[in-house]
């Protein structure tokens, strides 16, 4: 049986037809180390056994490992075989035919690309920077107990059911829907029985399903402003017509005047970026506007769990009987993001073509991780978790309040800031450049966000950075707060 490598060189030596045969197993295996296929410190293949490989005598093998040594590309160890070296000659750092690939500029990169997709690409905001301090909305996932999950995950593993195993056409697992459907019941006094939850990979998977499965390109959809740019991005992509609706203290502003909305996205319980609550005149003015609209409201309920302080707010969709509300979560802030596990509460009309089309669209699985988080639940596991996360968040939120209220002033604080959520907002002066701030804080390490990019509206943009404080423990949270300090100082922000 061939090893990748044998058989990566046999398909190489195809191409090679010039020369001795050593030395054309020798140009195979240059490449393959200066391409990264082989990297440093890798152990290249005793002699004798890539010989019986590639089917050539041994000697060859032997000549194209002498030349790899004279050249400095292998170093050979008495007793212990041939290997990487770790520092390649430099004439050969680049891979051959594609010396000039890095100074392609990025137009040309997006030449082949549709109209959607380079606009989709001109307008993405993924940070590369999901930990640290101060990276919004980053749980700290060093806290999680993963080895009680892991415990469940083995032995549900050791022996797993065939159905765990297969494509999922029934929304995910039932053990977690159940599961799901009595906690979201007591928690977030949401109404649902477990055949209207549908698991789903998180937020932006969701918000994909309802925009593809409800509408039709051109429709118009409401969201904040400013708002969560992923759900923005999804929205645009699928071709829908967004309309950017201003937030207040009580949170989104109900237009009656504008185009009517086929949905409606917003965050009812802490308003993402800015934290205000959708008072309960608002939600009954949206809930009226969209039955006589027919119009869905998309609620995201992406870190609810994360009260510190005052009664916890119910779910928009658990207000009234029978609401034109599809209910979304994640386990992204409570458990990890790499877990990849969110959920929807679907109304019953819905409840089976949207799990078809999820079938169809995405193929569900991951229905051992599921089962494992299910008995996470039941056993009582992820509610003490939460509890636990409550306590540590509320101490540091606590503590980056105080920093900010000692070096810089209350007036920092944003205004509808309540006391909830993994991030708050630190209001800068009219006028201040937030973007340069967060790209010079960037630079010495610290990874803020600049309010201003979570508008649509660029006329009623607000300036201000976005401090993510639950990832961070206080003693590098007052050192990374020294350096925003200093970057303030140096856009002249009056301290």
């Amino acid at each position: 049986m061939l090893s990748l490598l044998g058989d990566h060189l046999l398909q190489r030596l195809q191409k090679q037809t010039e020369g001795a045969l050593y030395h054309r197993v020798f140009c195979c295996l240059r490449d393959a180390i200066t391409e990264g296929i082989l990297p440093p410190k890798t152990r290249l293949p005793a002699s004798r056994d890539l010989a019986h490989e590639l089917k050539v005598s041994r000697n060859t093998i032997l000549n194209a490992y002498e030349h790899l040594q004279a050249q400095g590309y292998i170093q050979a160890h008495t007793g212990r075989g041939s290997w990487v070296a770790e520092n390649l000659p430099e004439s050969y750092l680049t891979v051959p035919g594609h010396e000039h690939l890095a100074e392609q500029p990025n137009q040309q990169q997006l030449k082949h690309l549709s109209k959607r997709g380079t606009a989709f690409l001109e307008s993405a905001a993924a940070s590369p920077y999901q930990w640290g301090a101060f990276v919004p909305g980053a749980p700290d996932v060093t806290e999680f107990p993963h080895a009680e999950f892991g415990r469940i995950l083995n032995r549900l593993s050791r022996q797993p059911e065939i159905s765990r195993l297969i494509y999922s056409n029934d929304g995910g697992c039932l053990e977690l829907k159940q599961a799901l459907a009595d906690y979201l019941r007591v928690a977030r006094s949401v109404r649902c029985e477990a055949d209207q939850i549908l698991i789903t990979e998180g937020i932006h998977q969701a918000v994909d399903l309802v925009s593809r499965s409800l509408c039709d390109a051109g429709d118009q959809v409401w969201i904040e402003d400013p708002g969560y740019w992923g759900a923005r991005n999804i929205l645009r992509i699928n071709g829908l017509c967004i309309n950017p609706v201003p937030v207040d203290h009580e949170g989104l502003i109900p237009d009656h005047t504008s185009s009517v909305p086929k949905l409606i996205f917003v965050t009812p319980s802490h308003q993402y970026p800015l934290g205000s609550h959708l008072s309960v005149s608002r939600r009954r003015q949206l809930l009226d506007l969209a039955r006589y609209h027919g119009s869905w409201i998309i609620e995201d309920d992406y870190d609810s769990e994360f009260r510190f302080s005052g009664q916890p707010f119910p779910s928009l969709q658990g207000l009234e009987e029978n609401t034109p509300v599809i209910y979304m979560g994640t386990f992204s802030k409570t458990i990890y993001p790499a877990l990849r596990i969110g959920y929807m509460v679907i109304p019953k009309s819905l409840v089976e073509s949207l799990k078809t089309v999820a079938a169809e669209l995405y193929r569900g699985g991951h229905l051992l991780t599921q089962r494992a988080l299910a008995e996470f639940i039941q056993e009582g596991h992820y509610a003490a978790h939460i509890r636990r996360m409550r306590i540590l968040y509320g101490k540091r939120r606590a503590f980056l309040i105080e920093l900010i209220e000692r070096y810089l002033g209350t007036e920092f604080i944003h205004e509808f800031s309540h006391a909830a959520g993994l991030h708050l907002v630190l209001k800068l002066p009219e006028h201040s450049d937030d973007v340069a701030i967060a790209r010079m804080a960037l630079s010495r390490g610290v990874k803020v966000r600049p309010l201003s990019r979570y508008y649509s509206d660029a006329t009623r943009s607000q300036a201000g950075l976005l401090l993510g404080f639950a990832c961070v423990k206080e003693k590098d949270m007052l050192v990374a707060f020294s350096v925003l300090r200093q970057c303030l100082k140096e856009h002249q922000i009056a301290l």
